[in-house]
């Protein structure tokens, strides 16, 4: 598939990734807490990324960073305010403009300004630094995450298990989705993060688009607990699918994307001794949706 790289758009995607990083701070204090960190993952919207429906004490409040539009939406109970992406804004002006708009609407929100789980660490009252954002460029690159949360979606809403729905991660900034076991498996390093995300076996689905090492947009699969092991129950599917297991995961950059998810979770289920997958797969019996295309 010949899609953007990450050299294509690297700037501009620095800003989108600092950006949902404030955003995912916002609710990751106020969103109430589920397994696997899904309560901070930031959902799709036709535009962009959001929050979601979140609370302060009785109002009811939203932010989205709508790339479509070029703008970050704050909505509560029927006022919005608006903050325009514009090249050259600091991330230090948008977290300025963003917190006082969650005050100007009673919604005041304190978080944790020091990005995570990225190499640049400067807080975001504290980032000065000049940024690119090429409107073209941003909306091409989330149409990039549209259309792998679409096919991910497609993969995983019809199964019969535990899941969770594919959303960004802001912290890796990649659209994943999970199937989550029933096996508590703690993690065995006293780590915040990792401690909270890895505390049952899951196979986690996704979607990347690369950084300075990897400059092609690829789809993976990670098992946990993480293999590091050649697989041994047999080849994924397609051909140009390829596991690592340096890493415990399998990628794919090719077309078939149903293919590579349905045959990696079939083997890496296996490798984890998981029981009972059949099931999974089980047809639903409700009525052809005719309007979908």
């Amino acid at each position: 598939m010949h899609q953007m790289k990450h050299e294509d758009w690297k700037d501009t995607k620095m800003t989108l990734h600092l950006l949902s990083q404030i955003l995912g701070k916002v609710r990751l204090e106020m969103a109430e807490q589920q397994p696997q960190w899904a309560h901070v993952m930031l959902p799709l919207t036709p535009g962009g990324f959001t929050t979601g429906r979140l609370y302060h004490n009785d109002r009811c409040f939203s932010i989205e960073l709508n790339v479509l539009e070029h703008k970050i939406i704050v909505t509560c109970e029927g006022e919005h305010a608006v903050i325009p992406l514009e090249d050259g804004t600091t991330i230090q002006s948008y977290y300025r403009q963003l917190t006082a708009a969650l005050e100007q609407l009673s919604c005041p929100v304190s978080i944790f300004t020091k990005p995570q789980e990225m190499t640049y660490v400067t807080p975001f009252e504290l980032c000065t630094d000049v940024f690119t954002y090429d409107p073209e460029l941003a909306a091409s690159g989330f149409r990039l995450f549209q259309q792998a949360e679409r096919e991910l979606a497609a993969f995983l809403a019809p199964l019969r298990t535990r899941k969770i729905m594919p959303a960004l991660f802001w912290g890796t900034f990649d659209v994943s989705g999970l199937i989550v076991s029933d096996r508590y498996e703690p993690f065995p390093e006293d780590k915040v993060i990792e401690k909270g995300a890895f505390d049952e076996q899951f196979i986690e689905f996704g979607f990347w688009t690369g950084d300075g090492q990897v400059n092609e947009p690829t789809y993976f699969v990670l098992p946990y607990p993480f293999l590091f092991q050649e697989l041994t129950t047999g080849a994924l599917e397609p051909q140009d699918a390829w596991y690592d297991a340096s890493l415990s995961e399998a990628f794919y950059r090719g077309d078939d994307v149903q293919t590579f998810l349905k045959s990696s979770f079939t083997l890496l289920a296996e490798e984890l001794g998981w029981e009972k997958t059949d099931h999974t797969f089980r047809q639903l019996t409700m009525p052809f949706q005719k309007n979908r295309r």
